[in-house]
């Protein structure tokens, strides 16, 4: 069940962060914060995470039952996208999620975010994302793009294209 402690998981969601993916927005990540990456997978994005330099709390619990760290980074189960950003939402904490690009013109995102004075902000990575399977990239490339879903992360713009 590949390690996501979530009520419900669907196998597509097996997809794992490459190391790249935190390299790319190592800058963005505060270093003064304790981060705590809350879905587990197969642990090796807390540990890149803290190969990166960042004090980090990445242990195999419930997101839904659980409240750590300061700032919350991770590549949420897509499966659960609404659950995990409506928890997000009553977390109430700066956040950094990788979701699909296409989540940000969705009615739900739109309302969830609309009357909140910190609102989301973009990182668009230069190329699509390659996640991990079982450790190694799938022979298929990821067919989608994914976005950085940044809140009360007090970036200076908006909406940041990686170079």
């Amino acid at each position: 069940m590949a390690g996501f402690q979530t009520k419900t998981f669907l196998k597509y969601d097996d997809y794992m962060t490459p190391k790249s993916a935190w390299e790319n927005i190592k800058h963005f990540i505060p270093s003064n914060k304790v981060i705590w990456e809350p879905f587990y997978g197969d642990g090796k994005s807390g540990e890149y995470l803290k190969e990166l330099g960042f004090d980090v709390i990445h242990e195999e619990i419930d997101f839904f039952e659980n409240n750590k760290g300061d700032v919350l980074v991770s590549n949420l189960p897509f499966s659960l996208k609404k659950e995990c950003y409506t928890r997000l939402k009553e977390l109430d904490k700066p956040f950094i999620m990788i979701s699909p690009s296409s989540m940000i013109n969705t009615q739900y995102i739109r309302n969830l975010f609309k009357d909140t004075n910190d609102k989301l902000q973009i990182i668009i990575p230069r190329k699509r994302i390659q996640f991990l399977k079982d450790g190694n990239e799938p022979k298929n490339k990821c067919n989608f793009d994914c976005f950085y879903f940044c809140y009360k992360m007090n970036l200076e713009r908006d909406i940041i294209w990686l170079n």
